[in-house]
């Protein structure tokens, strides 16, 4: 199954996150595939990523025959204060330059002259936007003109900046990836302006940012009707409700029921207390 935003690139409903896997990144991310995902999130980040194990795992796959166009690729520009000493640009170079550097590092690490998704790791400042976020987007917007990215997009944004990149942007973003908390009826506000702007929404930390519900009534009779576990009744309540999940899982028995999570269909009168279940 795919999703599209608003410039038809498709994309894969599920996606595989590469953070916190350290040395065990490659392993994990041929994993991932080997057990049927097709889209990988990783970033240019050493300090939560690792992004050419990531491209190690890809090379082992080619040479089992998946192909680089098989598989849907998403990176991510980190700023200056996201990041230790080791940096994938000149720490001290104009921004321009620093986006530059780091989607051609991201490249080389990804064994690849293309990236389906190029997403700023998130805005400089907390409200609103500053000069160096436009900086960084206009840079961002370039790349995706000379066809170094088929999309871009922006992680860890409020309501009220993706607003701003949708009305000012010269290209506004198409996809958007939040940490997604049931509190806040899993990110209710930014995914009605994904939905009105055709922007994919993707959620991440869907189980770890949610600990305190999983166990909810609702949660496990829907997984008891299914027989599944819990896990599997939240991402699939994630893409009836048009989101694109994210699983890190480091088990392959997960990584296969996350998936199957794909088939199971809820009902609208469980989706509506789902949406509701964390407030």
């Amino acid at each position: 199954m795919t999703l599209k935003a608003y410039n038809q690139v498709p994309i894969p409903s599920f996606m595989y996150g590469t953070a916190w896997k350290k040395d065990d990144t490659a392993r994990l991310a041929q994993l991932a595939v080997q057990s049927g995902f097709a889209a990988i999130d990783t970033a240019n980040q050493l300090i939560h990523y690792d992004e050419a194990l990531v491209g190690e795992a890809l090379k082992a796959l080619e040479q089992q025959g998946i192909a680089r166009n098989a598989l849907f690729l998403q990176t991510k520009f980190t700023s200056v204060n996201g990041q230790d000493e080791r940096t994938p640009y000149d720490a001290t170079a104009d921004l321009t330059t620093q986006v530059r550097q780091s989607i051609d590092s991201s490249l080389e690490h990804l064994h690849t002259d293309y990236l389906d998704s190029y997403v700023l790791h998130g805005p400089y400042v907390r409200d609103g936007l500053s000069d160096a976020d436009w900086q960084v987007w206009a840079a961002m917007e370039e790349q995706y003109g000379c066809g170094k990215a088929r999309m871009i997009g922006v992680s860890n944004v409020t309501v009220e900046q993706l607003k701003l990149f949708c009305a000012q942007a010269s290209i506004k973003p198409m996809v958007v990836q939040n940490r997604c908390y049931a509190s806040m009826g899993w990110d209710y506000e930014v995914r009605k302006v994904c939905r009105e702007q055709d922007i994919i929404y993707q959620g991440f930390s869907l189980l770890t940012a949610n600990a305190r519900v999983a166990n909810h009534p609702v949660l496990q009779a829907a997984a008891a009707r299914f027989g599944v576990g819990t896990a599997q009744v939240i991402f699939a309540f994630a893409r009836q409700i048009g989101m694109l999940p994210l699983t890190g899982t480091t088990n392959a028995q997960h990584m296969v029921e996350d998936l199957q999570s794909e088939m199971l269909e809820l009902s609208p009168d469980e989706l509506k207390q789902i949406e509701n279940i964390g407030q």
